[in-house]
């Protein structure tokens, strides 16, 4: 391998940096948006048994909700519709105030997955680079500007960096847009998930 990166040239380097970003944001991607870590255990249970203890007219304290608050990155938008109830809120205001709680929760189901869909964008454009590098190595050789035969060595030199390049910028740019996509679609069933329960919660404490 680090035989085929000397052979690549220069060009190589920055795909190589993307493919190490993108790598470690699918792997904490894949961690952080595991149901589990959404939903701990038993952390809905907890949400809906001071639901039912704020509708039968009973105290919850403030520590209880800010407790469940942090027990994972959905877990502020059920304490939020809590603490609205709490506070006595109207219908309209407590969607309002979910409703900001929501973006931010959103914002962290999201997070870096952007980076990784530039990654898949630039990567091949990189591997272009790396191409167009290796063809001016080949066409400005010493011997190609003298007007004589440029050397074998020189000729293979600039194939390879051309060739190495392509591929690797393809090599880096599928898998990446594979587990952009991936990662999107877990998204979007987490956040569904939080707006089904966050739905239950409402409807129990203020539809009524």
């Amino acid at each position: 391998m680090y035989t085929i990166l000397l052979s690549a040239g220069w060009p190589i380097w920055p795909l190589l940096i993307i493919s190490i970003i993108g790598l470690a944001i699918v792997i904490e991607r894949a961690w952080y948006l595991r149901k589990i870590q959404i939903f701990p255990s038993g952390s809905l249970e907890t949400a809906f048994t001071l639901a039912s203890q704020l509708e039968s007219g009973k105290t919850v304290p403030s520590s209880e909700i800010e407790r469940l608050a942090r027990l994972s990155p959905a877990m502020p938008l059920l304490a939020g519709v809590l603490q609205e109830r709490i506070s006595g809120a109207s219908n309209e205001a407590a969607l309002e105030e979910l409703q900001a709680i929501a973006q931010a929760t959103w914002h962290k189901l999201e997070r870096y997955l952007g980076a990784l869909a530039t990654i898949a964008t630039v990567a091949p454009l990189l591997g272009l680079f790396g191409t167009v590098v290796g063809m001016i190595e080949i066409f400005g050789s010493q011997g190609a500007i003298n007007g004589g035969a440029a050397s074998p060595q020189q000729l293979a030199h600039g194939i390879s960096v051309a060739l190495y390049n392509t591929a690797f910028g393809l090599l880096i740019a599928i898998p990446a847009l594979a587990a952009w996509r991936g990662l999107r679609a877990i998204a979007n069933q987490r956040q569904r998930e939080c707006e089904e329960f966050t739905r239950q919660l409402f409807k129990k404490l203020f539809t009524q």
